[in-house]
């Protein structure tokens, strides 16, 4: 049983290159998608400093996915990582927003788009692990 699940299918494959390209985009479209719902709920009235925070998530998920997509080598496994923690760090603050509450901040599950960027996250963060596996791995096998 192999250890190393990636890079092995992507070895038996032979298709690296393409399952390094279908990851990347998934992954950025992820990002892009909780980007787009911060702004998006900012746009529908989110203001004071959870409107800030917001502002600066959506801004970060553009960038990040964007990187992705158009960098190579070290910059990409920088992005990848980078893009992982962002995705687990949303996904983290909005739990505990659900739960105990965050800067004073506690959360419904009915509020606007609260499941939906639940399932993003949680998909872009087992995504983006993946992602970030196999573009360290190739960069370790060069």
């Amino acid at each position: 049983m192999p250890t190393n699940i990636v890079p092995t299918i992507a070895t038996t494959t032979g298709s690296a290159p393409g399952a390094l390209r279908v990851l990347k985009v998934v992954s950025a479209l992820l990002l892009l998608a909780t980007g787009v719902i911060h702004i998006v709920l900012v746009v529908m009235g989110v203001g004071g400093l959870l409107g800030v925070l917001f502002v600066l998530n959506g801004i970060a998920g553009v960038v990040l996915a964007i990187g992705l997509v158009v960098l190579r080598g070290r910059l990409l496994t920088t992005a990848a990582v980078l893009g992982l923690l962002f995705l687990i760090a949303s996904l983290v603050s909005l739990l505990l927003a659900l739960s105990v509450g965050l800067f004073g901040i506690r959360e419904t599950w009915d509020f606007t788009l609260v499941p939906q960027t639940i399932v993003v996250e949680s998909i872009g963060v087992v995504v983006l692990a993946i992602t970030t596996a196999f573009v360290a791995r190739r960069r370790r096998a060069a």
